[in-house]
């Protein structure tokens, strides 16, 4: 048995080829709220490293051991951010970046932006449905194809779809809404 082969203990996972998919869509969740993370030049560094690597990943340009490797750093820099909506984009590109780990956290990355989005236009009220309105715009049939295959969120706890973070809150609410718009 291959060390890839021990990753699909969870149907949160999915195959390498799918992860693959899942992760372009994340990237480009992900980097439609990359400008509102701002702050030093060596955490943003690294939350544009890690989206780039993530894009190198989702066009086969690299692989899932060593992004695996990689997966928290863009994560760990979301308390460098000047803002709470930059927080919340560092973290939507750390939720992108693990996807090479698990297919999940595409719908994780989707859920940060919403949330970053969502505290940077407070004044806005369809600031949030607009932002979950062009994420769905950007699913190709294949990554949707892909991304159906998933668990609704809260029903199964053997990766981040299970009752944690991502079940709680905006991000809970948007990834609900994509689950439910994707079926």
């Amino acid at each position: 048995m291959l060390w890839h082969d021990l990753l699909m203990a969870s149907i949160q996972t999915l195959t390498d080829e799918e992860r693959r998919v899942a992760a372009r869509w994340a990237t480009d969740c992900a980097e439609r709220v990359l400008p509102l993370f701002q702050a030093d030049a060596a955490s943003e560094q690294v939350v544009k490293d890690a989206l780039a690597r993530t894009r190198a990943y989702s066009a086969g340009e690299s692989t899932a051991a060593a992004e695996i490797s990689r997966r928290l750093g863009a994560g760990r820099v979301a308390k460098a951010a000047s803002t709470p909506a930059g927080a919340a984009a560092a973290r939507a590109v750390g939720q992108a970046s693990a996807v090479a780990h698990m297919a999940a956290h595409a719908l994780g990355a989707a859920g940060y932006a919403v949330k970053a989005v969502s505290l940077a236009h407070p004044e806005e009220p369809d600031a949030v449905q607009d932002e979950i309105d062009w994420q769905l715009s950007r699913l190709t049939a294949r990554e949707r194809s892909v991304l159906r295959q998933l668990p609704p969120l809260g029903e199964n706890s053997s990766g981040p779809l299970g009752p944690g973070l991502l079940s709680q809150g905006i991000v809970g609410a948007t990834i609900r809404e994509l689950q439910a718009r994707m079926a």
